[in-house]
C-alpha cells in the first residue's frame, strides 16, 4: 500500500491539526498586535495631551548654602503649576528640596531660581512638574 492510497480526500473530514494551529497562532498574534497598539496609543495620549507643564534644568551653580538653578519651563497658556527641584551633597544625601511656581499665560519660561540647602549641594535635579 502506498501513501497516496491512504491519504484522505481534502476538505472532506475538516481541517488538519496543522491548519488549526496556524489559525490559532494568527488569532493570538492579531489580538496581541491590537493590544500593543492600544497601549502605545494610551501612552502617547498621556504624554502629549495630558502633559500640561514640563521643564528641564539648563544649568546650575552650586554654593555653600544654596544652588542656583536655571530652569526652562514649557506649559500650556494659562496653566499654573510648579516644579520640584532637589540638590544632593557629594555623598548622595539630599540637602535641599523646593517647589517653584510658574503662573501666567507664557508658554515658555526661562527662570533662574535659588534652592537653599542645609550643606553644600553638588547637584540640581528636576524631580517633576505638576499642573495646579
Amino acid at each position: 500500500m502506498s501513501t497516496a492510497s491512504t491519504r484522505l480526500p481534502e476538505g472532506r473530514y475538516g481541517r488538519s491539526s496543522e491548519e488549526r494551529a496556524d489559525r490559532t497562532l494568527k488569532v493570538v498574534g492579531a489580538v496581541l498586535a491590537v493590544a500593543l497598539l492600544g497601549l502605545v496609543g494610551w501612552f502617547g495620549y498621556h504624554y502629549v495631551a495630558q502633559n500640561e507643564i514640563s521643564a528641564e534644568v539648563i544649568s546650575f551653580e552650586p554654593g555653600k548654602e544654596s544652588v542656583r538653578v536655571h530652569l526652562e519651563v514649557r506649559k500650556d497658556a494659562g496653566t499654573d503649576g510648579y516644579c520640584t527641584v532637589r540638590s544632593q551633597a557629594e555623598n548622595g544625601a539630599e540637602v535641599g528640596r523646593a517647589d517653584f511656581r510658574f503662573d501666567g499665560d507664557d508658554t515658555r519660561i526661562d527662570k533662574v531660581v535659588t534652592l537653599r540647602t542645609t550643606s553644600p549641594g553638588t547637584t540640581a535635579q528636576l524631580l517633576g512638574c505638576h499642573a495646579g
